[in-house]
């Protein structure tokens, strides 16, 4: 098989994943959510990891450590507005969580806003056959990630708001008294 089927293959089973990622993500924001915590620690450290790599990008200029440092608040902000507006409820015994929908709907839309204009500007680039392959894998290499403020700006308002509110959804759930869970009906 050519290089080319193999990089176009590659790429469509990719964007295939991406997509298939934000679904759910979008999907978690509506609607009664059952609790795991398990699956909650594993994001938690998943971005706590993937923040302290892209940390160092805050070395690179006064510029990207503002982007990381307003990323960072907005998103904490928007974990505290979220998770305030959190509801729990029981449902067949089982605990579950009604996240506050626009909060969590603004925060994956700038995400996928973000990723979908990166895309546009890149593709160009990466789909040409003038450009050099120097300048695909370039591209191609997470290390744009780092050099674009506005880019790890919005992916740390994912990691602050995530993070925050991973957190803060595990720690209601383990002090909530009966009284604190919301009727059954109301959350139909």
């Amino acid at each position: 098989m050519p290089a080319a089927y193999i990089h176009i293959l590659g790429t469509a089973l990719t964007a295939a994943l991406v997509l298939f990622i934000i679904y759910r993500r979008f999907r978690r924001n509506f609607g009664r959510q059952p609790l795991r915590p398990g699956r909650m620690l594993l994001r938690i450290v998943l971005l706590s990891i993937i923040g302290l790599l892209l940390l160092p990008a805050a070395l690179l200029s006064t510029e990207t450590a503002a982007a990381i440092t307003v990323g960072l608040v907005l998103g904490l902000g928007l974990g505290v507005w979220g998770a305030n507006h959190t509801r729990f409820v029981k449902h067949q015994d089982a605990l579950h969580y009604i996240p506050h929908t626009y909060t969590g709907m603004l925060v994956s839309a700038l995400f996928l806003g973000r990723l979908i204009y990166r895309f546009v500007i890149l593709s160009p680039m990466l789909f040409s056959t003038v450009a050099s392959d120097n300048a695909r894998i370039q591209a191609n290499s997470l290390a744009t990630l780092q050099h674009n403020p506005v880019t790890l700006g919005i992916f740390f308002i994912l990691i602050g708001y995530y993070v925050y509110y991973y957190v803060r959804v595990l720690w209601e759930s383990k002090h909530l008294k009966p009284e604190d869970y919301e009727p059954p009906a109301a959350s139909s």
